[in-house]
């Protein structure tokens, strides 16, 4: 016989958490380290030395979690107590806690945080971390057929996988919540003036009661408003206990690199490394080795790249219950019109896609609307289009993370599609026009990566990368497992 019971995973694909209740029957309650050799030992995953090592730190955190609960910790069942207003401000600050506490969190077991360059296995080995700690902190029993015992297997039910950008989108949503609830309740008594008000703080809360083992996938920092909040946010989070494992491209002296204000931004990193180890993965890029034969990608010249988007178009439209119309999508009170579009199956151009000022969240919503994307004439990336280039990146990080399908026609062949070159050198209209509304000076403000083009040049390889496996016939065959 088996035992079943259900496993709890919050993840933060939309507005809110979503909590997906799954019966799960565990065949076994191996460790992440005895499953990544089994994934070796069956030729799921390739011998790899550094991927054995970094398995044996997420293999020994996961022992050091299998005993720890964070101070106050409830199950899931047991609630938090009381309503809305009591959740986001039944819980006052004491003069310990501070923004600046260096020992935040000192108490939880320090997490883990994996960098190095695109496809070498960061992600996978998270998720297997994270599938293992079902096993994690509450009290089961199992029968194997194989040994005909018994075993004690306990399960974490407050967790989530997240990917960063979902998460802070997320995060910026509840606090403009917050703000808007938060009306007088925070004046100090017989005073006119309102006291301060954090609203990370009670955002933290939130999250805290839901997770207090988080998993970020692509931690990256571009964006000046998440580099802002990052380091009352989770100065708050680790004082709750929660512990914290991450990939990254970067180091995590490397995250926001350049941007602005970025003085603002290093002490996050100072937290961050106290409570995360910082582990380099070094590996081969696993994605561009398994491309197969198959291609999605046209390029114009070299064949009929129109004709070939037409007759996919045709083929995914005839799998569809619908007919070829224009579509609105509304989002956070605006409408977002697209042209051309079959049931789940979306007909677009990168003038559509890149053009308009659309943003994570907007693609986003393309992700959770649509199984397959079309993207017509994508022409050569530079410097000289920046924006465009930077909204790309975004799509198809989005688009990939929620294995969405994606067909493209370009001017150059996939290698050739970024070139990190300006026919001119200076700066544009927009960015002199943003640097004059941030009152930077045009001479040393424009050494900022927002202007000078590093962010991009450094995601260049994960989005290339990508591009390659989302070619892959396993990729398209991923999307029904999603959905």
């Amino acid at each position: 016989m088996f035992l079943y019971h259900l496993r709890v995973v919050a993840r933060c694909s939309r507005e809110k958490p979503l909590l997906l209740w799954a019966p799960v029957c565990h065949m076994s309650a191996m460790a992440p380290l005895k499953e990544y050799q089994a994934r070796v030992s069956s030729g799921e995953l390739m011998t790899d030395d550094r991927q054995f090592q970094t398995m044996k730190q997420l293999d020994a955190l996961y022992h050091k979690i299998q005993k720890y609960r964070p101070d106050g910790y409830r199950t899931s069942g047991g609630g938090g107590g009381g309503g809305f207003f009591s959740r986001l401000f039944g819980r006052q600050a004491t003069e310990e806690e501070d923004d600046n506490d260096p020992n935040a969190g000192s108490h939880a077991p320090q997490g883990l945080y994996l960098y190095g360059s695109v496809g070498v296995g960061k992600t996978t080995l998270m998720d297997l971390f994270f599938d293992c700690c079902t096993q994690v902190n509450r009290q089961g029993i199992e029968y194997h057929e194989a040994t005909e015992n018994y075993h004690f297997c306990l399960q974490i039910d407050r967790k989530q996988r997240v990917h960063f950008t979902a998460f802070m989108n997320n995060v910026h949503t509840r606090i403009h919540e917050v703000k808007q609830s938060q009306g007088p309740v925070s004046r100090a008594f017989n005073s006119e003036k309102p006291a301060p008000f954090d609203p990370t703080r009670p955002v933290a809360d939130m999250i805290a009661r839901e997770s207090w083992l988080i998993c970020f996938d692509e931690f990256q920092v571009t964006d000046i408003a998440d580099a802002m909040v990052l380091k009352r946010l989770f100065t708050h989070l680790f004082r709750h206990g929660i512990v914290v494992v991450a990939t990254s491209n970067r180091h995590p002296e490397d995250l926001y690199k350049n941007g602005l204000q970025r003085t603002n931004f290093l002490p996050f990193i100072a937290l961050l490394q106290k409570r995360c180890k910082a582990s380099q993965l070094d590996s081969i890029d696993y994605r561009r080795i398994a491309q197969s034969g198959d291609t999605n990608y046209f390029v114009k010249g070299q064949t009929d790249a129109d004709g070939s988007m037409n007759r996919m178009f045709k083929i995914l439209c005839a799998e569809e219950n619908d007919i070829i119309r224009p579509r609105t999508i509304t989002h956070f009170g605006r409408d977002l019109t697209f042209s051309r579009t079959c049931g789940q199956v979306l007909d677009s151009s990168f003038a559509e896609l890149c053009d308009r000022p659309l943003a994570g969240s907007d693609y986003l919503q393309i992700g959770q609307f649509f199984h397959t994307v079309l993207i017509r004439d994508v022409p050569q990336l530079t410097l000289d289009v920046k924006s465009q280039m930077r909204r790309f990146i975004t799509l198809i990080d989005t688009l990939y993370n929620n294995r969405v399908r994606v067909v493209i026609s370009a001017d150059t062949p996939l290698e050739k599609l970024f070139s990190f070159s300006s026919s001119s050198g200076a700066l544009s209209d927009s960015d002199r026009a943003l640097m004059d509304d941030l009152k930077l000076d045009h001479g040393s403000g424009s050494k900022s990566s927002f202007f000078t083009g590093e962010e991009e040049l450094f995601a260049f390889d994960r989005t290339l990368s990508r591009l390659y496996e989302m070619q892959k016939r396993e990729y398209w065959e991923q999307w029904a497992k999603q959905r």
